[in-house]
């Protein structure tokens, strides 16, 4: 391709957390739609038949719908010559699609703006790397000296990372840091506070340049929550805080993060991811492995408990105060699509704010167990998915058609993956999360 010939890549997010999109000439690189199969959201992993998910339409007529975009959220992209957009998704008589997890955010936002308050949002991705041996088999990436912290050739020996540094450099992701997590070959992504909607375009971006980036070098980069059994899980932690009309941040109480001196708001918060707890994990960690990443004694966001400076809590609030007060939500891996991530957390939250519930005491243990032994997430998918079912007030927060076809598709993951444990588990999600 030459410098003579730009293109657009219009990408959205998909029920599975997959990107999907098209190529299209310069001329689209402005307000503008390209149309889809409705249906697209009836397909899994495996590229199955059509199933019969709701919303989706796939036994009447296969009919379009439209990703539409703004001119002004094209941005440049990592392949050359090419520019990348995001955008929403429209049914043919111009009403939103159910399903689409953005538009589900833009109504999380809108609701804590009748508030008076903009979400701010920062998300700490994990992930494993593997290389693809000349037989086929799947194996993890060679890292010799890697150690948690790790930086440099002994963490990375191909400098994949490095690459993937340069390029959102280049391109304007704002990526913070890049460093080894405590499993090798583990590593994290953290990306820059902003506005929940403009985050979540910034995290699935990075998230589909970074693997693409990293296939250059030969390594398949996963974001699964547990692709390798003997070691640690994956998370996409999801840190949060609010801005009122006057810039300022709404959770500040002081200089510094204290749990006996939180605000209201905060408390809120708090109360509501407590009380949604298991309901949250059948939308947040919405895969087969998630279940055995969230486990007791696991720093993963099991329990249902909060504290301070407290990595072994579900919720944590952080020890800084002032402008960067905020409050960390654990639970989430990034197979779960983070549009949807972030609309379940903020409108949970806001559950708690508008209702009031009473606010469980802290955690005083050492978070491998718990205060309470009964407030663990569900020992599966299949029991997350009947607790997400079973909570009608998150459901209905979230979007009832979006989560309607997000539980009858992963009740179909669940039948699919039944029969496969250990590598072929894994191998059957790896090329797609």
């Amino acid at each position: 391709m030459t410098s003579q010939s730009p293109r657009l890549r219009a990408m959205f997010c998909d029920h599975l957390s997959i990107m999907r999109g098209k190529y299209l000439p310069a001329s689209k690189m402005k307000d503008d739609e390209s149309r889809f199969a409705r249906p697209t959201f009836s397909v899994h992993y495996d590229k199955d038949l059509l199933i019969e998910a709701p919303g989706t339409m796939c036994l009447e007529g296969i009919p379009d719908m439209a990703l539409r975009w703004k001119a002004d959220e094209i941005r440049a992209g990592w392949e050359p010559n090419t520019m990348v957009v995001t955008g929403d998704l429209y049914a043919g008589d111009g009403s939103p699609i159910p399903m689409c997890p953005r538009s589900a955010l833009k109504r999380a936002v809108a609701a804590w703006g009748a508030l008076g308050l903009t979400p701010k949002v920062g998300i700490e991705l994990e992930a494993y790397a593997f290389v693809r041996n000349d037989d086929g088999t799947i194996v993890a990436y060679d890292t010799p000296g890697g150690v948690v912290y790790g930086t440099g050739n002994f963490a990375d020996p191909r400098r994949f990372t490095d690459a993937i540094w340069n390029k959102a450099q280049e391109i304007g992701l704002p990526l913070d840091l890049i460093t080894n997590e405590y499993d090798t070959p583990q590593y994290e992504f953290t990306l820059t506070f902003d506005t929940a909607v403009e985050h979540v375009d910034n995290v699935v971006l990075f998230r589909q340049m970074a693997r693409e980036i990293a296939f250059d070098h030969g390594i398949i980069l996963t974001f699964l929550p547990k692709p390798i059994l003997t070691k640690g899980g994956s998370g996409m932690h999801v840190n949060l805080s609010f801005t009122d009309a006057k810039d300022h941040n709404a959770l500040a109480n002081g200089d510094r993060g204290d749990p006996a001196n939180m605000n209201d708001l905060a408390k809120g918060c708090i109360s509501g991811w407590m009380h949604h707890h298991k309901g949250m994990a059948g939308l947040i960690a919405p895969n087969a492995l998630s279940y055995n990443r969230l486990q007791p004694a696991s720093l993963s966001g099991f329990w249902c408990n909060w504290g301070g400076d407290n990595r072994n809590v579900t919720v944590r609030l952080s020890a800084e105060g002032g402008k960067k007060a905020r409050l960390e939500h654990r639970m989430a891996d990034a197979a779960s699509n983070p549009y949807t991530a972030v609309a379940t957390v903020l409108q949970a939250a806001l559950l708690g704010v508008q209702n009031k519930y009473p606010l469980q005491p802290l955690e005083t243990g050492d978070g491998f167990t718990s205060n309470d032994a009964t407030h663990g997430v569900a020992a599966s998918l299949t029991e997350a998915l009947d607790d997400l079912q079973a909570d009608t007030a998150l459901t209905n927060a979230v979007g009832a058609g979006l989560v309607e076809n997000h539980i009858y598709m992963k009740r179909a993951e669940v039948d699919k993956t039944a029969a496969l444990e250990g590598d072929a588990l894994r191998d059957w999600y790896i090329w797609y999360v």
